[in-house]
């Protein structure tokens, strides 16, 4: 009877317990007064859509600007379109890379939601001595006297400004995403669900941002000015930074817990300095935290991937107790945890994934440079006496993007579920890999219509230098590289953040986005060796002065080929990738917790 009465308070304390989970969030994080979060009124879309207008006002500022800063530097700056091609590469480039040094601060130190603000507030200065340089008269782009090139102060002035803005973009863009990701709670199986379809509307209010960035931002550049356009950047950036604090009390915040490279670097030491020894007979005999029943912490489970690293683990003393490690004091450099080893391994095995969407990330870089110059050469009138701005064709890919995403999100992932067992529909890698050969067929397509631009070009120039061919003739390949990104980008986007240690959140967003900035880099460099390879005896290669005597059919045709070689190297690594396995408390319907494993593909 005893006994039957402590099974019965027992089973009631579990289902108490489970209750108090259904109330709280007990993930580690915590509300802005640093107390656990109530689920009710915390976290996901009430919190979300705070972050996500910050988010669409930063984009549709970086796509305001950046779309048509080709045009600028060769319009205002005068600069010839070899070098202006570099330079856009160079800026989007360090753009993009800057995110490593940003999320690695925002995890480590700051936070996420301070890395946020700190860095928005960069940007908004950005933006303001972007406008300055317009409005004000020693500021402007040239004078009377020298409108056939401008001032040397205006370019200081110019990229001092544009460069703020690349120093605010590193710490807003994985900060921000990584904290709106943060408001759903992976343990919660409800929440989970909604944040796969996180990454998907993320990134539909990221091309709302970029198609009203390409439309009228772009027409207000083109047809009013360029300081009026910078004006109403920095006045939207301004209210969004008050919207964004306005949604403090409903976050969830995680506090930074010191550089996540340290761990690392120890697991890589202590399996060096213990290679000798022999490998376990049984990987429960590594060394692990003790795993208490309330634990926040994520375990990961034990992969065979790099067995070499499973050393760090190893324990050398004798008499230890393997559950509690009762009187052993761990040296972390000399001995790391199971977990600690498998998140090294973890990030180890992102690398081939990082290095083969280089090119894939070449194809993007081209988006913003050598297609909005062929815009520029084109017919552009819709109706009447209506010129499209050249950046503007770009909303063509946005709009391929936000479609692609909706229907994959609303119809695929439902019938692929049924149809694979898999929660997501299909695994991330495989997304990432369909999205690659959709965008190798962009390219092929952009390498048609350019051959097709440059027949009539040869033929028909009109007076004011423009070829007598419609510019919608390349929206085929915008909308093929939208529906590509509405694949992979989204795709690189969840791997590196979900696929990656728990701790580096952020940089497993500034990761992803490396793949675009090295890329860029890479496509600078790819320019520079096709151009003085193609060169013959002083005349003009694939990249004359004037892009009707150019060759960009011929670079196209090149990215194609480079990005159909290198599809085959992603697929073996994808094939062979080992998603990542956490160790899961599962409480089931009598309200006992059970341990499940699974991978998070």
């Amino acid at each position: 009877m005893d006994r039957e009465m402590e099974r019965e308070i027992e089973k009631k304390g579990r289902a108490e317990s489970q209750v108090d989970k259904e109330k709280w969030v007990c993930d580690s994080s915590v509300d802005y007064r640093g107390k656990p979060p109530l689920r009710a009124s915390t976290g996901v879309w009430k919190a979300s859509l705070f972050i996500i207008a910050i988010e669409f006002s930063e984009r549709l500022s970086y796509f305001g600007i950046a779309t048509n800063l080709i045009i600028y530097l060769t319009k205002i700056l005068h600069q010839d379109l070899k070098t202006a091609a570099k330079n856009v590469n160079y800026w989007a480039g360090v753009t993009t890379m800057m995110p490593l040094i940003g999320g690695f601060l925002a995890d480590a130190y700051l936070g996420r939601f301070s890395a946020v603000l700190i860095s928005s507030i960069i940007y908004l200065m950005g933006l303001g001595l972007l406008t300055m340089s317009q409005f004000i008269p020693a500021l402007k782009p040239c004078t009377a006297d020298t409108c056939h090139r401008s001032t040397k102060l205006h370019e200081v002035i110019f990229f001092m400004a544009m460069y703020l803005i690349t120093v605010g973009t590193g710490g807003h863009k994985p900060s921000l995403e990584s904290f709106g990701a943060d408001q759903f709670d992976d343990d919660h199986d409800e929440e989970r669900r909604k944040k796969m379809s996180y990454f998907n509307w993320w990134n539909s209010a990221l091309c709302a941002g970029l198609v009203l960035g390409v439309t009228i931002i772009v027409y207000v550049q083109d047809n009013v000015s360029w300081g009026v356009a910078d004006l109403i950047l920095t006045v939207i950036m301004a209210i969004t930074i008050v919207i964004f604090l306005l949604g403090r009390p409903f976050y969830r915040y995680r506090a930074p817990k010191g550089s996540p490279l340290t761990p690392m670097l120890q697991v890589l030491v202590a399996a060096v300095a213990k290679r000798n020894l022999p490998y376990p007979s049984s990987p429960t005999q590594l060394y692990e935290l003790p795993k208490s029943r309330n634990a926040t912490h994520r375990f990961l489970s034990h992969t065979n991937k790099l067995r070499f690293l499973d050393k760090a683990a190893v324990i050398e003393s004798d008499g230890v107790d393997i559950e509690t490690q009762s009187g052993y004091k761990q040296n972390p450099w000399r001995l790391a945890t199971l977990t600690n080893v498998e998140e090294t391994k973890l990030v180890l095995n992102m690398v081939p994934i990082w290095i083969t969407s280089l090119p894939f990330g070449i194809c993007i870089a081209q988006t913003s440079t050598f297609f909005i110059k062929q815009g520029s050469t084109m017919e552009r009138r819709v109706a009447g006496n209506f010129v499209l701005p050249p950046a503007s064709i770009y909303c063509f890919a946005a709009f391929a993007m936000i479609t692609t995403v909706c229907i994959y999100d609303k119809v695929l992932v439902p019938i692929l579920r049924r149809a694979t067992g898999n929660e997501r529909g299909i695994s991330i890698l495989q997304r990432i890999g369909i999205g690659m050969t959709i965008c190798t067929v962009g390219m092929v397509a952009a390498a048609i219509v350019e051959h097709k631009r440059l027949g009539v070009a040869h033929r028909e120039v009109g007076p004011t230098g423009t070829v007598a061919m419609s510019v919608f003739w390349l929206a085929p390949q915008f909308m093929i590289l939208g529906i590509g990104d509405g694949f992979a980008l989204v795709g690189l986007q969840e791997y590196f953040y979900d696929q990656g240690p728990d701790s580096m959140r952020s940089m497993g967003i500034a990761f992803y986005l490396s793949v675009i900035g090295a890329a860029n880099f890479l496509s600078s460099l790819l320019i520079t060796i096709a151009d003085r390879l193609t060169e013959k005896n002083g005349s003009s290669g694939w990249f004359a002065k004037g892009l009707n005597k150019s060759h960009l059919d011929y670079f196209y045709w090149l990215l194609a080929a480079m990005g159909g070689a290198n599809l085959c190297v992603y697929a073996y690594f994808a094939s062979r990738f080992p998603y990542k396995n956490v160790e899961k408390r599962v409480v089931d319907a009598d309200g006992y917790q059970r341990k499940g494993v699974g991978p998070t593909s």
